[in-house]
């Protein structure tokens, strides 16, 4: 029997620290599509963002901090991660200086790494449908409330910067009833991994 071949993964770029996160929180999404993210080495290339600030009513720091939301006001650079309608998870990373309580909510992913595991997670074959939404992609990743408020650049997390260019796409927000005008998705154009296609 001939051997299968496997895809080969594409080469990471350099790793980002912290103070990658230290900005304005749209210049960061902007600046994650095409990213490499991975949580114990599973995991794949950023494709789809949104930006969060805490001065519109779309974000979950807007009416203060809670225990919830508490590592939003923290310094940039962690995860935040909570239940969405009480069914999956969700991950963001914090941005912005302490107190800002700003981040950029991780929508999809084009999986590169660890494809067995995140096929196992998520029960299904289909490449493109492992990681194209918020909860798809924690779920394939295994990423739990466990993970909340840990760092963005020590294990188990790694973010590796794009190593080529791309288009990036903007465009209104998902799902939420509020600050709805906002252009504060981001997303690579064409790609076929997005949650929802960018209008033409």
């Amino acid at each position: 029997m001939a051997p299968v071949s496997k895809p080969s993964t594409p080469r990471l770029g350099k790793a980002l620290k912290r103070a990658f996160f230290a900005r304005n929180v749209r210049e960061v999404a902007h600046d994650l599509i095409g990213a490499t993210m991975l949580v114990d080495g599973v995991g794949g290339i950023i494709v789809e963002v949104e930006a969060y600030h805490h001065t519109e009513p779309a974000a979950h720091s807007y009416n203060g901090p809670t225990p919830r939301n508490q590592v939003m006001f923290g310094p940039p650079g962690y995860a935040y991660v909570y239940r969405s309608y009480g069914i999956h998870w969700c991950v963001n990373f914090v941005c912005e200086e302490e107190g800002s309580a700003s981040a950029v909510l991780i929508r999809a992913l084009e999986p590169t790494h660890g494809l067995a595991a995140m096929r196992r997670r998520r029960h299904l074959q289909d490449l493109h449908a492992l990681c194209s939404g918020p909860g798809k992609l924690t779920e394939a990743l295994g990423i739990t409330i466990a993970h909340n408020t840990l760092p963005l650049d020590r294990p188990p997390i790694a973010l590796h910067a794009r190593t080529e260019d791309l288009e990036v796409a903007t465009g209104i927000r998902i799902g939420i009833t509020k600050a709805v005008e906002l252009p504060w998705r981001y997303g690579v154009r064409g790609s076929k991994f997005l949650s929802k296609p960018f209008p033409k």
